[in-house]
């Protein structure tokens, strides 16, 4: 893609975010876009939304399960942005309309005190986290999942330009020494409005959360970027996405980790 294609696919997808509506397929348009094309892409869509106002506060990971990569036809996970907008707290309402298509992951969420090099170990990610929690990833998705004349599905590159589909995060209040537990047997039940939807271990993400960190902190050393104190990482679901429309309460019981939910209007 051309440095103009890229900022007017950024720029579609601010719209889109802003006025709710979707666009289409980039994929479909730029069939020739690779990864790198679609992280440019999704570089021009944060840097608009800090243009506004927005403020980093840390990462995600995507696409970490051997089902969600067979689907898109990948073998490594993605990664997006984590803005202050998009901070929920437990047990509260997202407003009518806030998003277009929502949907529900569960996570468990690190949160660093220090940086993590880029080049990090397991070792390195553990003492560098402050806490884990439990956590749950509101997804959207300001690019149609499939164009209505085609059938064609959201594609790889797709997700990783609509900021690998990031629209909310939701911390559970418990917080936990990463160092403490086995993070792979860390799990949730997920229920929407009492009906169980999804169950899954951390062991879905990569095999161990961890490593969903090792692998983020060494993709970003290669852009130049870090994750650093302060922030917070969503390590990957180990479920599939539940669908959230106007009604719903989610509520993930991850046991003794803790608990955390989100409703919608």
């Amino acid at each position: 893609m051309t440095p103009g294609e890229v900022a007017a696919a950024g720029a579609a997808l601010f719209e889109a975010e802003n006025s709710r509506r979707q666009i289409g397929l980039l994929t479909l348009v730029h069939p020739e876009m690779d990864m790198a094309d679609a992280y440019a892409v999704q570089a021009d869509f944060c840097a608009r939304k800090m243009a506004a106002g927005a403020k980093p506060i840390g990462w995600k990971i995507g696409l970490t399960s051997k089902a969600m990569q067979a689907a898109l036809q990948i073998d490594i996970p993605d990664s997006g942005i984590l803005f202050d907008d998009m901070v929920f707290e437990t047990g509260s309402t997202v407003p009518a309309g806030r998003f277009i298509e929502p949907r529900i992951e569960a996570e468990i969420a690190f949160v660093m005190k220090a940086d993590v090099p880029g080049d990090a170990t397991r070792a390195q990610v553990l003492a560098a986290t402050d806490f884990v929690a439990p956590s749950l990833e509101i997804l959207d998705t300001r690019i149609r999942r499939r164009d209505p004349e085609t059938g064609q599905a959201r594609k790889i590159c797709d997700t990783i330009s609509d900021n690998a589909a990031n629209a909310g995060i939701v911390l559970g209040a418990a917080r936990h020494d990463p160092g403490a537990l086995n993070l792979r047997w860390v799990g949730a039940i997920v229920a929407r409005n009492d009906a169980v939807e999804e169950t899954g271990l951390g062991a879905g993400v990569l095999s161990d959360p961890v490593e969903g960190i090792v692998w983020l902190a060494r993709r970003l050393a290669e852009y130049g970027q870090r994750i650093e104190a302060g922030q917070v990482v969503l390590s990957g679901s180990f479920i599939r996405p539940i669908e959230a429309p106007a009604g719903s309460r989610i509520d993930a019981d991850f046991g003794s980790f803790g608990g955390v939910s989100i409703s919608f209007a």
